[in-house]
């Protein structure tokens, strides 16, 4: 155990009856309307479930191990072991309610969700795109999890803040710049409201990456001088549509290929490096500069999505970062991150994770092994429990930013700084939100496209 909060709950009570941590978080000291300043650490926790795919299922499943502190290796995902570990949740974590636009995504995450216990009453099952309210009318329920594409994610978190729930969130928050001061607001509305919300960043709650930051910060390489980070890896899954879909559904089912609904590779999955690198500086960046474009995956089957990006971002103390992201087959493959300091380097890896140095003994993490995606709902949870809720909400959409600010110097090819990011009135929603027809955007040409467009 180490970093964990001071609370109501004695130090030897908190470990002998939960066996998690508190690390890193930003907490709001008002409390939520359904607990108390003596909130017990069984707390029930009544989930509702937003966004029923791969991700939400495994989401909601970390949460129900969380809850009961059942700590078994899910890794985010329904496997056998996050089946068998749930198995006796059943005392104080419940599944309450499930809302997902299509109907055999949500049964399929409910027949998941079943194996372990957690049968969800089907007239709390929700489908369309107007599911998500109907969910959030339900009282008893206290903790969403949005895993909807990223695009709905600003509007389902403002609702579910409105409505005295808390939230956990995945990554990222929003695709474009009206998104992401969405979410800022909404960050403030919790802390009013004394709400938690949580962000699926799981590299922060991962041990061995948590004490390799320290050790940065701490000055064990030295003055952060540059950095390298790589997400290259080959193409991803592709649902090949169905005669009856609509457009709409479509574009909705294979929505990592549409920068309105994914914000586009480097948003949707580089996110996870974004979020380190703002970490190690401390800061958002000022600048960035880069390119990319469609070498592979060409023609609308594939959207208006790129498949590769190369970003160069510059932060404060002359610090500058390069960022490689790629989605192509028959590659040479690395999810790594390197950062570079006047004495040595800090490395990021799910292999090896540690500090190399120019002149003294390289380190390597050897301690204990953590699974992020429960410990993520592990510290959420518990932050709820005792009165102290974290709030995420602004670290999370200034890394989304971050991310946003990368794909449109790339998009436009100019150099765009912060403050132009953040001041375009960027806005990917549409005008209303129906299973019919809908034209996919242009590919984004650099030279031609529009900046904030």
């Amino acid at each position: 155990m180490k970093n964990a909060l001071k609370n109501k709950v004695s130090r030897r009570q908190f470990i002998k009856k939960s066996g998690f941590q508190i690390a890193g978080t930003t907490v709001a000291l008002n409390l939520p309307f359904m607990i108390t300043s003596h909130a017990a650490p069984d707390e029930q926790i009544n989930i509702g479930l937003i966004g029923c795919g791969g991700r939400g299922t495994g989401a909601a499943l970390d949460a129900v191990h969380a809850a009961t502190n059942s700590i078994y290796p899910s890794y985010g995902y329904h496997t056998e072991n996050a089946i068998e570990g749930a198995k006796a949740a059943k005392e104080n974590v419940k599944i309450m309610a499930m809302a997902d636009v299509f109907q055999d995504r949500l049964n399929t995450s409910r027949e998941q969700l079943e194996k372990v216990g957690m049968n969800v009453d089907i007239n709390r099952c929700f489908v369309g795109f107007d599911a998500y309210k109907k969910l959030l009318e339900i009282p008893e329920i206290n903790y969403i999890i949005l895993a909807t594409p990223p695009h709905f994610r600003p509007v389902h978190l403002r609702a579910a803040i409105e409505a005295g729930k808390n939230v956990f969130v995945e990554k990222p928050v929003a695709v474009d710049t009206r998104g992401v001061k969405s979410v800022i607001e909404s960050g403030e509305l919790a802390k009013k409201k004394g709400l938690a919300i949580g962000a699926g960043t799981q590299r922060r709650r991962d041990y061995s990456f948590q004490e390799v930051v320290k050790r940065i910060h701490d000055g064990e390489i030295g003055d952060l001088r540059s950095g390298v980070c790589r997400w290259l890896i080959g193409e991803l899954w592709y649902l090949d549509p169905k005669p009856e879909w609509t457009a709409m559904e479509t574009q909705l089912r294979n929505w990592m290929y549409y920068n309105w609904l994914s914000g586009d590779i480097f948003v949707e999955q580089f996110i996870h490096s974004i979020d380190l690198m703002n970490w190690v500086c401390q800061a958002n960046p000022i600048k960035a500069i880069g390119l990319g474009g469609r070498q592979v995956r060409t023609g609308n089957t594939f959207g208006n999505a790129y498949d590769h990006y190369s970003v160069q971002y510059e932060y404060p103390n002359d610090v500058t970062i390069f960022c490689l992201d790629r989605q192509i087959n028959g590659c040479s493959n690395y999810i790594d991150d390197v950062f570079i300091g006047a004495k040595g380097r800090g490395h990021f890896s799910y292999q090896h994770t540690g500090i190399s140095l120019l002149n003294g003994q390289p380190w390597r993490f050897r301690g204990e092994k953590n699974n992020a995606y429960q410990t993520e709902h592990d510290e959420l949870i518990h932050s709820i429990r005792i009165g102290e809720p974290i709030n995420e909400a602004k670290q999370i959409a200034e890394s989304t930013m971050t991310a946003i600010l990368g794909r449109e110097a790339c998009y436009s090819g100019k150099e765009i700084t912060w403050e132009m990011a953040m001041n375009t009135k960027q806005d990917f929603s549409l005008e209303k939100y129906e299973l019919g027809d809908l034209a996919i955007a242009p590919v984004p040409m650099p030279g031609i496209y529009n900046f904030g467009s």
